[in-house]
């Protein structure tokens, strides 16, 4: 990018909503796509007396991913008015928490995109709750510039996780998304769709640059309306090399120009300018006072660290050291959730083939689920019948691709592998009818059988067709041993 050494320096806030029935301060429902404006009520309407009340499972919610996320809890957090006025923010502020959050002071270690074998260490300044607003919806393709405001998501309770500036490229904070996400989903406090708005992400990033024996840095920009992992990649990829050719040009710096907030457009892939960024002072924060404060037991705190359960990069460690997974396919497996890794192990521990479960789960398993539109728990295929069919394979009872006949049977009969093989005329082969299917073919073929002592070994594929087309239930794998056997005999 340049002849000057330039350090990147990203901090993320990440916007999780939380997975609770009902909103932050009243009794509406969260559950997405409802028609416009029918999950709404006095509280999160705003109106003159109505008041706020807590939702303790936002505060359940919020603690348990603080301990995961390596947070201290404290022994008691309050809400904060946040005022600013915009249309789809019905009261005119925002109660939300200002210097007592309920989590601070975390950290998480990431892969290093750049070095596999090295960690990085991303701190997390807070985690605090916070109510959300509406939704504005600007209807500028249709030429008409309308805009249609949308408030069932008013109060829906939000967990904002703020990161230190530790992240030092695009590629880093893909990283840390993915592993937050993880968490998130693993904890189920979240279901993290960034297409419902479950999971929102807004980037600080500027540059450190050193020219002329000192250290400059440019003028801060966050980023906004990225709507994928991928969209904050390209966004941040963009957004650095834009920083560096404009402090070429006009070599403003942090001390010259305020905060800025710039959007991300996904089909120009480039940012534009949305407006200059408030400060705190701006937003005038005071205690709300229709709020008291709230005290966390220790007890409380305590009883949710027991909830946690093995997080997610242990998980995946323990996969590769336990069953022998690829740094990969573990990741993949454990990208699925908790139901998934208990499918898994499961599969695994009947077939007594961790690598062979695996690698079904990741092919046959997870392609069926998405052309189903279903999930792992209610998979027509269990676990313990998954096993026994690898089980059989593994033994060469069967080959693969009976298998996945059975497979396919299993799923749309909703039977047991021994069903589906009877139905299917699928049987076991014993060695010595093996034997004698291999004999005949082989006086049948006098020409295979010395291009094979002549060392083309690959002759044996037409033999192994023909033993497929006289007994379908034979394993390619067995014929082409007994075929060798034969012949070296």
């Amino acid at each position: 990018m340049s002849t000057h050494q330039v350090t990147t320096v990203i901090g993320l806030e990440v916007h999780v909503q939380l997975k609770t029935k009902t909103k932050l301060f009243c009794g509406c429902s969260t559950e997405f796509g409802a028609p416009p404006n029918t999950q709404v009520c006095p509280v999160c309407l705003g109106l003159p007396g109505a008041l706020p009340v807590i939702n303790e499972a936002a505060i359940d919610l919020a603690i348990r991913t603080g301990l995961a996320i390596n947070c201290s809890i404290p022994e008691m957090t309050k809400w904060d008015r946040k005022q600013y006025f915009y249309p789809d923010l019905p009261k005119g502020y925002q109660i939300s928490q200002f210097d007592l959050p309920i989590c601070a002071d975390g950290y998480l270690e990431i892969v290093d995109p750049a070095d596999d074998e090295s960690t990085r260490h991303i701190g997390i300044i807070r985690a605090h709750l916070e109510e959300d607003a509406g939704k504005s919806m600007h209807d500028e393709v249709a030429g008409k510039s309308d805009t249609r405001i949308d408030l069932n998501r008013c109060g829906t309770p939000l967990l904002e996780i703020v990161s230190q500036p530790d992240l030092r490229s695009a590629a880093e904070v893909r990283e840390y998304l993915t592993q937050l996400k993880l968490i998130l989903m693993h904890l189920d406090v979240s279901d993290c769709e960034m297409q419902e708005g479950s999971l929102r992400v807004d980037a600080n990033v500027n540059l450190h640059i050193e020219t002329d024996g000192k250290k400059i840095a440019t003028p801060i920009v966050e980023v906004k309306n990225m709507n994928s992992f991928r969209a904050v990649e390209r966004a941040l990829e963009y957004e650095i090399e834009r920083q560096y050719i404009d402090w070429e040009a006009d070599g403003l710096t942090i001390d010259d120009r305020a905060k800025t907030t710039r959007g991300w457009d996904d089909s120009k892939e480039r940012t534009f300018i949305q407006r200059e960024k408030e400060e705190s002072a701006d937003y005038r924060y005071f205690p709300d006072p229709d709020l008291l404060p709230i005290r966390i037991p220790s007890e409380r705190i305590e009883q949710a660290r027991l909830t946690l359960g093995e997080l997610p990069q242990a998980t995946i460690n323990r996969l590769q050291g336990q069953y022998g997974l690829k740094t990969y396919d573990a990741n993949v497996i454990v990208n699925q959730g908790p139901a998934m890794i208990a499918y898994f192990e499961r599969s695994a521990e009947v077939s007594g083939d961790a690598k062979r479960s695996s690698s079904w789960i990741q092919q046959d398993v997870m392609r069926t689920l998405k052309e189903q539109d279903t999930s792992i728990e209610a998979f027509a295929v269990s676990s313990d019948q998954l096993g026994a069919l690898l089980k059989k394979v593994s033994a060469g009872e069967i080959d693969n691709a009976r298998a996945r006949d059975v497979f396919a049977y299993m799923l749309e009969h909703n039977v047991t592998v021994d069903e589906a093989m009877k139905s299917l005329g699928i049987e076991k082969v014993d060695s010595s009818e093996l034997d004698a299917l291999c004999q005949e073919l082989l006086d049948a073929n006098p020409q295979v059988v010395a291009d094979v002592q002549g060392g083309k070994v690959q002759a044996l594929g037409a033999l192994i067709g023909q033993a497929k087309k006289k007994n379908p239930n034979a394993n390619p794998g067995k014929v082409r041993e007994t075929l060798l056997r034969l012949i070296q005999s």
